[in-house]
């Protein structure tokens, strides 16, 4: 299954950031902490090239746990300053702004030894879906930025101030023009960075439901009790439909449902906490 996606206000969006960027003392990347290296823009590195940056991977509550301190763990072996959150609960915030003011930190003193108090302004970039626009309503205690649980909800550029001394600039999800492996583009697809609206969504389920049955077979079974783990093809989204006994008149199998079920299930952590991306690795396989 082929997926290419890139919409015209992803240009707009690339040209907005780097306009801004003589105004940002510091670049905070969102990932998806089931997706660490699918859902990172390989183009941030040039675009950014030279600021202080720092990265958060989001939404850890749907990962495996595991695999998450795995991936912290090789980004500190790579110098890479990285937490770990869940911007819809409140036990990041402070973990989160503690990781701003430390990527912030040789800005601020170069100016206090100037005798200047500095606003520091800091960009939150990623690609789309990855929750941006929730952190920063978290770390600003009310909904001042705009979010959904699909892409493309962030249009603009939205200044949202934190406090006296922290200002986030909120920005549009930005993918890059071309995917270099169809794996890559599968992972964005399964948690929601693309658009369902271009992608068939039953050869969609289909792919995730057969890389779902190497990551976490027990898991996936016990979801889908009727469900056939050794079938191939459309006959695992053929299970899913005879398990939840979605029939359409005529004893034929709604598969257009199933392939929704399956979706709506992965992107809600109901099936299993999964990762789909190791260190070094194209998927998880445990």
């Amino acid at each position: 299954m082929q997926i290419q996606w890139y919409p015209g206000h992803m240009t707009r969006a690339r040209r907005m950031m780097a306009e801004n960027l003589k105004l940002i003392d510091v670049i905070v990347e969102l990932a998806d902490a089931r997706a660490p290296r699918a859902t990172r823009n390989p183009d941030f590195d040039d675009l950014f090239e030279g600021k202080a940056r720092a990265l958060i991977l989001n939404k850890c509550d749907l990962a495996n746990p595991a695999v998450t301190a795995e991936w912290i763990q090789w980004y500190r072996e790579h110098g890479i300053n990285a937490l770990t959150v869940t911007a819809t609960e409140s036990g990041g915030k402070k973990k989160a702004i503690a990781l701003l003011e430390s990527a912030a930190k040789p800005t601020v003193e170069k100016y206090r030894q100037k005798g200047i108090n500095k606003t520091v302004r800091v960009m939150v970039t990623g690609i789309p879906n990855v929750g941006k626009s929730t952190l920063i309503n978290k770390l600003a205690g009310t909904a001042t930025a705009q979010t959904g649980d699909k892409p493309g909800v962030t249009r603009g550029k939205q200044w949202v101030k934190i406090n006296s001394y922290l200002e986030l600039m909120d920005t549009p999800g930005m993918l890059w023009p071309k995917f270099d492996d169809n794996a890559t583009a599968l992972h964005l697809a399964y948690i929601g960075s693309i658009k369902d609206e271009i992608i068939d969504r039953e050869k969609l389920a289909v792919n995730l439901i057969e890389e779902l049955r190497r990551i976490c077979p027990a898991e996936l079974s016990a979801r889908y009790k009727k469900l056939d783990i050794e079938a191939e093809g459309e006959a695992l989204l053929l299970g899913i439909c005879k398990s939840r006994g979605f029939i359409l008149q005529g004893g034929k199998y709604d598969t257009e449902r199933g392939a929704n079920a399956v979706l709506d299930d992965f992107r809600s952590g109901k099936i299993a906490k999964v990762t789909l991306e190791r260190p070094n690795r194209e998927t998880t396989d445990d």
